[in-house]
């Protein structure tokens, strides 16, 4: 009455194929998802008042005997 070894294997690799295409279909859709929920470009950014300088932290003082070099660069 119980299922013989071949039959065993043989549910087992479908039990694996199924589970293999779950992953696969899954994986797309987060995909898809996650591309469709992002907003449309083109991404531009917009400055209040273009002439002022903006508030930069101030560069950190060095201990005794440490150097440091502070660079703000601006990101386009």
């Amino acid at each position: 009455m119980g299922m013989t070894g071949e039959q065993r294997r043989r549910v087992w690799r479908w039990a694996v194929i199924v589970w293999a295409l779950v992953v696969v279909v899954a994986g797309g859709l987060t995909l898809w998802v996650q591309d469709s929920m992002e907003p449309q470009g083109p991404y531009v950014g917009e400055q209040t008042k273009p002439d002022e300088t903006p508030d930069l932290p101030p560069c950190p003082t060095p201990e005794e005997g440490l150097d440091v070099a502070c660079a703000y660069v601006k990101a386009d």
